[in-house]
């Protein structure tokens, strides 16, 4: 059993551990500051019990360390009407941030 948390951050919710890198919708914080994580749902760690809160855990936090601020890989849209010689083709880039855990 591993070291682990459930978090919510950028309107996600992800399961994270520590010194491991995690990529999510942009955050505006620049690159290389340290940010505090506290909207945690659920804490887990070894040899202790599981804290679950309701709905977040209050006086911990969980710090990280923003990395890159990058564009995820392109995504096609491609929509057509049959018989109507109508077609429209777009593309769409989401912009992330990579941020790593460094310890809770």
């Amino acid at each position: 059993m591993t070291t682990y948390a459930i978090i919510d951050i950028a309107g996600k919710q992800l399961w994270v551990e520590p010194k491991r890198y995690y990529s999510v919708n942009k955050i505006n914080v620049e690159i290389g500051k340290k940010i505090a994580l506290q909207r945690i749902l659920l804490l887990s760690k070894i040899g202790e019990k599981i804290k679950i809160g309701q709905p977040f855990l209050n006086g911990i936090s969980i710090n990280a360390i923003i990395l890159r601020h990058f564009l995820a890989p392109k995504v096609i849209v491609y929509k057509m009407q049959p018989k109507k010689k109508t077609r429209r083709k777009r593309g769409h880039r989401q912009h992330l941030t990579s941020f790593l855990i460094n310890d809770f």
